[in-house]
């Protein structure tokens, strides 16, 4: 399988930071690093935007997906509030990552902690076609937790 090619741009604000990278040989996801200048603390229940110094530019038929990091999700309660978070192909802002804090203690974020995971991934876009009804499905309208526990 080809591996698309994804420019990035370091910004004034993320020089001296590590690019993402893979870590390991099978790894789904590259580590989004904190671009900050000085640290910032995230209360229970704070919301914070978190900058990388990073612009990139996806190619044309491919998503960036940023996800929480599993060890701070788990251990810390920090997580990507609008997981996942989508980059677009057309986008080239800043790769800004919004974190919040479920946890029960603040968590303090410094200048090159990896605060998230960002995932290159396929895109298919749908064509939509208005139907006066829909066919039937074994399901129907059953909503949430209609098949099963």
């Amino acid at each position: 399988m080809s591996r698309p090619r994804v420019l990035v741009q370091r910004l004034a604000h993320g020089q001296g930071l590590k690019l993402p990278s893979y870590e390991s040989a099978q790894a789904a996801g590259m580590d989004l690093p904190a671009a900050l200048s000085e640290s910032i603390t995230v209360q229970p229940g704070g919301i914070v935007l978190v900058p990388t110094g990073l612009s990139i530019a996806i190619p044309a038929g491919y998503e960036g997906q940023v996800r929480p990091r599993s060890g701070l999700a788990i251990k810390k309660g920090l997580t990507v509030v609008n997981a996942p978070g989508t980059i677009d192909a057309d986008y080239r802002g800043e790769v800004k990552v919004g974190l919040v804090n479920l946890g029960p203690e603040p968590v303090e974020i410094c200048r090159g902690d990896r605060v998230a995971q960002l995932i290159i991934a396929p895109v298919v876009q749908a064509e939509l076609m208005e139907a006066a009804e829909l066919p039937a499905s074994d399901r129907g309208q059953g909503g949430f937790g209609s098949t099963g526990k």
